[in-house]
């Protein structure tokens, strides 16, 4: 306890009409899943009589004229793969956010980082609790507000990142811009993804400006008010769409199955002495398809022409759920960690690992894998 005792805290496609809800269901999960649906079926959709009209899908080419759609499209995450957040800001955020607090015990080396992310799987607020669990809890703390003194502590850091983002302090990973210009100069579209990231789009925006004006200005960034625009996320987010009493039904029926699948599940687990949250995982995978597929519309490519080159396991995840191919860059944060779905895993952008060249043949033959699969299915 004696460290504790110097640990102050100081103030400082549309389905057709379902009849049922059942059927409803059945219609939504077919968008949500369905691996080879595309904007140009989704287009070619009858809209409710009553609904005002959507939104045209952005920036996408017509196969009957004008230029030609592109065969291959790149999207890139931000954290983690345009910059190594975990290693080269959070860690610094982490410290700086101790210090505005008066926190004077505690100061995170990298091997005292690394030891947390390892032991609390990267979430923030587990680590925390593990290091002052650790040298001790600052002495004027009570027990019962160690929450609101964790979520105090996450703010400060949230603070400190966004500045950091915005400086020098945060580079981009080497390479990452040599491997934008090739794919451009070779004409294949380029999206970031600026929307799931840990740590907020603002700070992902903050990150792709990195980038510099000129290079930006050749690609598409994907954020909230893009992903809302997209035909895809105007259906799923319900923006420009009337609310008929089918889409009601479908919404209804989606909340009912989601409720019982969390109270099955919850029982089972109570068994295990465990505790399920079906909802909120449901929620995270369904923000993040609903960004690839929005991606994939800014990019003018199908989702099976896309190749994300993804950081998290998440993305994996959710890449697979829609057939899209996707490259694993590792960061920091998942240098140890296994992704099964993935078409290839590489350790950054370079000659010995990830290039253009290396990516587009790999994307050729994931593509050809999912037409295969989808054709067998």
């Amino acid at each position: 306890m004696a460290a504790a005792s110097r640990c102050l805290l100081l103030r400082a496609s549309v389905p057709a009409p379902a009849s049922t809800p059942t059927d409803a269901a059945k219609s939504l999960a077919s968008i949500a899943t369905s691996s080879g649906a595309t904007s140009r079926a989704l287009s070619a959709a009858v809209y409710p009589t009553s609904a005002r009209r959507l939104r045209p899908p952005p920036l996408r080419a017509s196969s009957e004229g004008g230029s030609p759609e592109p065969e291959l499209a790149v999207l890139l995450e931000v954290e983690g793969v345009l910059a190594d957040v975990y290693r080269f800001g959070n860690r610094q955020a982490f410290n700086v956010a101790f210090q505005n607090l008066g926190l004077d015990c505690a100061n995170w080396t990298e091997p005292i980082y690394a030891d947390l992310v390892r032991k609390s799987s990267g979430d923030e607020e587990r680590m925390l609790v593990l290091f002052f669990d650790r040298i001790g809890w600052p002495t004027s703390l009570p027990t019962s507000e160690k929450g609101s003194f964790t979520k105090s502590v996450l703010r400060e850091k949230l603070k400190a990142l966004e500045e950091l983002s915005a400086s020098d302090g945060l580079p981009l990973r080497p390479g990452v811009e040599k491997f934008i210009d090739d794919a451009l100069s070779k004409g294949v579209p380029v999206a970031i993804l600026a929307t799931y990231g840990r740590n907020g789009e603002k700070i992902s925006r903050s990150i792709v400006e990195k980038l510099g004006p000129e290079r930006t200005s050749k690609i598409n960034i994907v954020g909230k008010e893009e992903v809302e625009r997209s035909l895809y996320g105007q259906l799923v987010l319900g923006e420009g769409v009337a609310s008929s009493l089918d889409e009601q039904l479908i919404r209804e029926a989606q909340k009912a199955a989601s409720a019982e699948k969390q109270r099955i599940a919850e029982e089972v687990a109570s068994l295990l002495k465990l505790n399920v949250d079906i909802n909120t995982a449901s929620e995270s995978s369904e923000k993040i398809i609903t960004t690839l597929r929005a991606g994939s519309e800014y990019a003018g490519c199908d989702v099976q022409n896309c190749i994300l080159v993804a950081g998290s396991q998440p993305s994996v995840l959710a890449a697979e759920r829609i057939g899209m191919p996707c490259i694993v860059v590792r960061s920091s944060l998942t240098a140890r960690a296994e992704f099964h779905s993935a078409k290839a895993i590489m350790d950054g952008f370079g000659d010995t690992d990830l290039t253009i060249s290396k990516l587009l043949s790999v994307g050729t033959e994931a593509t050809k894998w999912v037409a295969v699969t989808l054709d067998c299915s």
